[in-house]
C-alpha cells in the first residue's frame, strides 16, 4: 500500500518543484509579480516562482528589428510618394515596458508610421531624397523621446524606400538630363571665353613685335606643306610687287 502512495505522490511533488522552478535565458529579464504588484526583477538562470501568489514576466532584451510598412506621403512640395523605414530598437526599463504600455512593440510600431509620415510630410521632396541622414537622425530624435517612457531606446532608424509615381520618374529624368546639358554648355562657354583670352593675349603680344608674325607665318607655311596631297597657296604682300614695278 505504502509503495501505491509513494508512486502516486512522488511525481506530484516533483511536478510541484518544477512548476516553482522558471528559467530565464541570458537575452532576457524577469519582472516579478507578487500579489498583482511588481517587486523584483530577475536575471538570467532559475528563479522560484511561488505559484498563485507570483507571477514571472520575462522581457526580451535584445535590439528588435521593425519594418515600418510603406505609407501614402505627400511631401511639402505636393509630390505623393511610399516611403517604408526600419527601425531599430531594445528594451532598457523591463518594469516601464510592461507597466506603462500595453504593447510595446505594437505601440513603438504605431509610433514609427505616424512619425514617418509627419516627418517625409514636412520636407520637400528634393531634400528628402538628397538629406536622408537629416530625416533618420530627426525620426529618430522624436521616437527616442516618445518611447523613453515605456522603457524603450531606440538605437537606429532607417528610410529603406521612397517609391515615387511613374510620372515624377519621367520629370526627375527630364530634370536631370536638362542639369546635364546646362552644365555642357556652361564648360563649353568657359572653354571659350578662356579660348578668347589667351588669342587676344596672342595678338597683343605679336602686335608689339612685328617679327613674330613673319615667323607665325613662315611656321604656318611649313605646317600645311608637311602632306604630299595638299595643294599650297602661298599668299604674297602686295608691297612686293610695288616694289618689282617701281611703283
Amino acid at each position: 500500500m505504502l509503495l501505491y502512495v509513494m508512486i502516486f505522490i512522488v511525481p506530484l511533488i516533483l511536478m510541484f518543484i518544477f512548476s516553482l522552478l522558471k528559467q530565464i535565458n541570458q537575452y532576457e529579464e524577469g519582472v516579478l509579480f507578487r500579489m498583482g504588484k511588481v517587486v523584483a526583477t530577475k536575471g538570467p538562470g532559475l528563479s522560484i516562482i511561488v505559484p498563485i501568489m507570483e507571477r514571472l514576466e520575462k522581457v526580451d532584451t535584445r535590439t528588435i528589428t521593425h519594418d515600418v510598412p510603406g505609407q501614402d506621403i505627400i511631401t511639402k512640395d505636393n509630390v505623393s510618394v511610399r516611403v517604408s523605414a526600419v527601425v531599430y530598437f531594445r528594451v532598457v526599463d523591463s518594469i516601464k515596458a510592461l507597466i506603462e504600455v500595453e504593447n510595446y512593440k505594437m505601440a513603438t510600431s504605431q509610433l514609427a508610421q505616424t512619425t514617418l509620415r509627419s516627418v517625409c510630410g514636412q520636407d520637400d521632396l528634393d531634400h528628402m531624397l538628397s538629406e536622408r541622414d537629416a530625416v533618420n537622425h530627426k525620426m529618430q530624435t522624436i521616437l527616442d523621446h516618445e518611447t523613453e517612457p515605456w522603457g524603450i531606446k531606440i538605437s537606429r532608424v532607417e528610410v529603406k524606400e521612397v517609391d515615387l509615381p511613374e510620372s515624377m520618374q519621367r520629370a526627375m529624368a527630364k530634370q536631370a538630363e536638362a542639369e546635364r546639358e546646362r552644365r555642357a554648355s556652361v564648360i563649353n562657354a568657359e572653354g571659350e571665353l578662356q579660348a578668347a583670352v589667351k588669342l587676344c593675349e596672342a595678338a597683343a603680344l605679336i602686335d608689339q613685335h612685328p617679327a613674330a608674325m613673319q615667323l607665325r607665318y613662315l611656321q604656318t607655311i611649313r605646317e600645311i606643306g608637311m602632306s604630299d596631297h595638299n595643294s599650297t597657296l602661298i599668299p604674297v604682300p602686295l608691297n612686293m610687287f610695288q616694289k618689282m614695278m617701281g611703283l
